[in-house]
C-alpha cells in the first residue's frame, strides 16, 4: 500500500539558474528536464553545472554529512597516533582525509600528525584518497584500482600486519569490515571516524522526490554516495513506490546517475539500471548525463557497458 504524505514542493534551482549573473548558459541539452540531486556535499556546485545546460534542478539529500571536527574521540586518537605513530595507515575516502587534517589543524596539531605519518605505509581506497593524501603532503604506497572495499581487504591479506599498529580512517558508513579483518590478522587497530551520515536535512523533500520519480514528473536523479542511494531506495520501499521506480528506470523514462559502481550498488541491487561508469567523477558524470541526453532519453546501459 502506498504511503501518502502532504509535501511542499522541493526548493528549485531553476533551469538556467543564475544565467543573468556570471554563469551563462552552455547548452540546452537538458532543457525541459526536471532533476533532483540526492547529494549533500557540493550539491550547489553540481546544481549550477546542470542548470547551465537547461535543467530545472532541485536538491534533496537523503542523508547529510556530519563532520567530526570537534569530536573529542577523534582528537584524542589523533593525539595518540602522534605520540605512538602507526606503521600503516588505511585511507577509505578523500573527504575523510581532508576532514581529518582540518580537525587536526583546528586543534593545532596538523604538522605533528603529518610528521607522525611520514614513515607509515599508506594504503588508499581509490584515486580520490590518493589525491587527498597528496594535498595533505603525504604519499600513498598503494592505491586500489577501484573504490570497492573488498579490493583493499584482499590486498591487506597479502601483507604481514601481525603486531603492527594500523590506523584506519573510516568513511561515513564505517570501515566495511576492515577493522575486524586487521584484528584477525593480528594488527593493533586504531579506528578513526572523521565524519558520519545523519538524517536527511528535509525528509519531506526526499519523499517528494521519490514519489515524483515514481509518478513520472521527474526525469533524472543524481547520487554521489552509496549511503544516500541506499536511503533513497529505502524511502521508496517505505512509501510503496519502489516497483514503479524500478519499472520507470528499466523503461528508460527515469534516469539515475551515480559517480561510480560503489554509489550505484544499492540502486542496481534494487533493479534500477542507470549511468554508473567505472571511476566516474563529478565532471565525468555531468559529461555522461549530457551525452545520454544527446543520444535520447532512453534506457541507459549498465555499469559494465
Amino acid at each position: 500500500m502506498t504511503c501518502v504524505h502532504t509535501i511542499q514542493p522541493l526548493t528549485l534551482y531553476a533551469g538556467g539558474m543564475n544565467r543573468a549573473d556570471d554563469a551563462p548558459a552552455l547548452s540546452d541539452a537538458l532543457a525541459g528536464k526536471r532533476v533532483v540531486l540526492c547529494v549533500d556535499r557540493k550539491s550547489e556546485e553540481l546544481a549550477a553545472a546542470l542548470a547551465r545546460h537547461g535543467a530545472a534542478v532541485e536538491i534533496a539529500p537523503a542523508l547529510r554529512t556530519i563532520p567530526h571536527a570537534d569530536d573529542a574521540a577523534l582528537l584524542s586518537r589523533t593525539r595518540d597516533l602522534i605520540e605512538h605513530p602507526p606503521q600503516m595507515l588505511v585511507i577509505t575516502t578523500g573527504v575523510g582525509v581532508r576532514g581529518w587534517f582540518e580537525a587536526a589543524d583546528a586543534a593545532g596539531c596538523a604538522d605533528e600528525l603529518r610528521q607522525a605519518l611520514t614513515n607509515a605505509v599508506i594504503l588508499a581506497r581509490g584515486p580520490k584518497g590518493r589525491g587527498a593524501l597528496q594535498q595533505a603532503g603525504l604519499h600513498a604506497d598503494w592505491v586500489s584500482e577501484t573504490e570497492v572495499h573488498t579490493e583493499v581487504a584482499a590486498h591487506l591479506r597479502t601483507l604481514d600486519v601481525a603486531g603492527k599498529r594500523v590506523a584506519v580512517q573510516h568513511h561515513g558508513s564505517g570501515a566495511d569490515g576492515l577493522d575486524e579483518l586487521l584484528a584477525e590478522l593480528g594488527a593493533d587497530v586504531v579506528s578513526l571516524t572523521v565524519y558520519r551520515w545523519g538524517p536527511a536535512p528535509d525528509e519531506l523533500a526526499v519523499r517528494r522526490s521519490v514519489q515524483d520519480a515514481a509518478a513520472g514528473s521527474l526525469d533524472l536523479v543524481v547520487f554521489t554516495a552509496a549511503p544516500g542511494a541506499h536511503r533513497w531506495v529505502e524511502y521508496a520501499r517505505e512509501d510503496g513506490v519502489l516497483e514503479q521506480l524500478v519499472q520507470r528506470a528499466q523503461d528508460g523514462q527515469l534516469v539515475l546517475a551515480g559517480v561510480g559502481p560503489v554509489t550505484a550498488e544499492p540502486l542496481e541491487q534494487a533493479g534500477m539500471p542507470g549511468l554508473y561508469r567505472e571511476r566516474m567523477r563529478m565532471g565525468a558524470m555531468i559529461r555522461e548525463i549530457l551525452a545520454h541526453a544527446e543520444r535520447g532519453w532512453g534506457r541507459p546501459g549498465s555499469a559494465a557497458s
